[in-house]
C-alpha cells in the first residue's frame, strides 16, 4: 500500500486526508490477517500499523508512506517506509503528555507477541515483526 502524504506543518497534527489514511492502513491490516486465520494477531497490528504510518507522516519531510506486511518463517512482519533519513527514537513520555508514547507501545507490542522492532540503517524504514499465534510457519 502505497500513498501520498502532506507532510504536517510545525506544531500541527495530521491532515484529515492523512488520518484517514491512517485508517484505511489499519483496515486493511485488519482484512488482511483476518482472511489469513490470523485473527488473534488483529488488534494488536492494527494498533502497530496506526502508530508507525502515523509517525512516518508526522515525522518525516517526504511525501509518500510505503506499508507493507509480509508472514514469513513463522512472523507477521509490518513496515513503514517514508522517504526521510533518521532513526525514530522511543521517549519517555510524561504522564500528562498526550503524544509520544507510540513506538514505546510498538516495542511492548512487539515483545509481548515474540517479536522486535527496528529500522533500516538509513532511518527511512521502520518495521515490526510479531510471532504468528500457535507456531505457525
Amino acid at each position: 500500500m502505497c500513498f501520498e502524504v502532506c507532510p504536517p506543518r510545525a506544531g500541527d497534527g495530521i491532515s484529515e486526508q492523512d488520518a484517514r489514511r491512517v485508517r484505511t492502513a489499519r483496515r486493511v491490516t485488519a482484512a488482511r490477517l483476518r482472511y489469513c486465520g490470523l485473527e488473534p494477531l488483529v488488534d494488536d497490528a492494527e494498533l502497530i500499523v496506526s502508530e508507525l504510518v502515523t509517525n512516518a507522516i508526522q515525522h518525516g519531510d517526504g511525501t509518500r508512506v510505503t506499508f507493507t506486511m509480509t508472514v514469513r518463517d513463522g512472523f507477521l512482519r509490518l513496515t513503514v517506509h517514508n522517504e526521510t533519513l533518521g532513526r525514530p527514537v522511543v521517549r519517555d513520555a510524561a504522564d500528562t503528555a498526550e503524544r509520544g508514547r507510540g513506538l514505546f507501545l510498538v516495542d511492548c507490542l512487539a515483545a509481548a507477541h515474540g517479536g522486535t522492532w527496528g529500522t533500516s540503517d538509513d532511518g527511512a524504514t521502520t518495521w515490526c515483526r510479531l510471532a504468528l499465534p500457535d507456531g505457525r510457519p
